[in-house]
């Protein structure tokens, strides 16, 4: 049990690394760093393999520019994830990372 438990402790520890890599002269947009941290924190990338968050933060960042950006667009607005964008923002990852894993 203990080894299943620090297997999990350590994915998580990578999955959250690679989540906050960012290419050199690429800033990503605080606002949509909250949407790309909530995934790692929340759990929902327990299941993707480390070496694919990279490719999954660029496809899930395109896909919330492209048809959630009233999302992110609130976050600037407010300095915050409302609870009701939150909602929205949980049925847009389970969603995401049941096609993309």
């Amino acid at each position: 049990y203990q080894r299943r438990v620090r297997k999990a402790v350590v994915s998580t520890q990578s999955t959250g690394t690679e989540l906050l890599k960012q290419g050199q002269y690429v800033p990503m947009d605080i606002n949509e760093q909250v949407a790309v941290i909530y995934c790692g924190v929340r759990g929902h990338l327990d299941k993707i393999d480390p070496a694919k968050v990279t490719d999954f933060e660029k496809a899930f960042v395109a896909l919330m520019r492209t048809n959630h950006q009233d999302i992110i667009d609130d976050v600037k607005v407010t300095g915050q994830l409302t609870e009701a964008n939150e909602a929205k923002l949980k049925d847009v990852v389970v969603n995401f990372v049941s096609t993309f894993a």
